[in-house]
Order: structure tokens, then C-alpha cells, then sequence
């Protein structure tokens, strides 16, 4: 298994990539549906756009990114022993993962809202919780590439 360590990993990334896209572009077009007028050919049209990229690319690219993931932790508990998931820098980034899988589960339900004309939402509050996703990845680069400089 250590043999395909680099080829999880990339596809890892890719994964993440695909998945941090949606949690990136969902709220953007919740920022445009806000001004939608409920059955109007907007909002039929951002919901069929929230709907596919919920479930054709967020969902599948988040599961995949999980179970890479934790694909690469069995391989590197097999070199580095289980003790490494303890490490402050691997706490942080499992912490701004539940945030990110938090976060997931949030847009899942606001997209639900928003099919079922009841969002109460302002396009500010999109354009504000927009930058929740980028913050964790921020989080999540750093303390991997880093590992606080052990």
C-alpha cells in the first residue's frame, strides 16, 4: 500500500479541490438566488445549478476526499505509528475538517431552503459565510505543510 502513497495523495488533493470548489460556489449562487422571485425561471434555474453541484460534484468529491484521507492516515499510522493523529498540527487540521463537513451539512440544508422557498437569508450573510470554507483550508495547508515547524 506505501508503494501508491503518492498517487492517494494526488488524487487526495484533487478530491479536496473538486469538493473546497463547490463549498465555494454554492454560497455564490445563494448570494444570486436571494434576489430570485420564488417560481420564477431563476429560481428554477439556480435550483437545478445548486442541485447538480450538491450532488453530481460536492458530495462524491467530499466522500472520495474523505476516504483517501483516511486512506493516508493508515498508510502513515504503518510508518509513523498511530501517535503522529495526536500532533498538534494534525488536531488542528481534523478540527477545520469537522468544520468543513459542519459546513457541508449546512449548505446541504440552506439548499433544501431555498427549493422549498424558505430561505430567510440575507445576500450579505451569503457573501459573509462565503469565506468559511477558504478559512479552513487556510488552516488545513498550513498545518500540514508547516507541522509547526516541528
Amino acid at each position: 500500500m506505501t508503494q501508491y502513497y503518492h498517487l492517494i495523495r494526488g488524487l487526495h488533493i484533487l478530491a479536496v479541490i473538486a469538493w473546497m470548489a463547490g463549498l465555494l460556489y454554492l454560497p455564490r449562487l445563494f448570494v444570486y438566488h436571494t434576489r430570485a422571485i420564488a417560481g420564477g425561471e431563476l429560481d428554477t434555474t439556480l435550483q437545478e445549478m445548486e442541485l447538480k453541484l450538491f450532488r453530481l460534484i460536492m458530495t462524491p468529491a467530499m466522500i472520495v476526499a474523505l476516504l483517501l484521507g483516511l486512506t493516508l492516515i493508515a498508510i502513515d499510522s504503518q510508518i509513523r505509528g498511530w501517535s503522529f493523529l495526536m500532533k498538534p498540527w494534525m488536531l488542528s487540521k481534523l478540527v477545520a475538517l469537522v468544520v468543513l463537513f459542519g459546513y457541508h451539512g449546512f449548505l446541504s440544508a440552506s439548499r433544501r431552503r431555498f427549493a422549498n422557498g424558505a430561505n430567510t437569508r440575507s445576500e450579505r450573510f451569503w457573501r459573509m459565510v462565503n469565506e468559511i470554507p477558504f478559512a479552513a483550508a487556510i488552516v488545513i495547508v498550513l498545518s500540514v505543510t508547516t507541522k509547526f515547524l516541528d
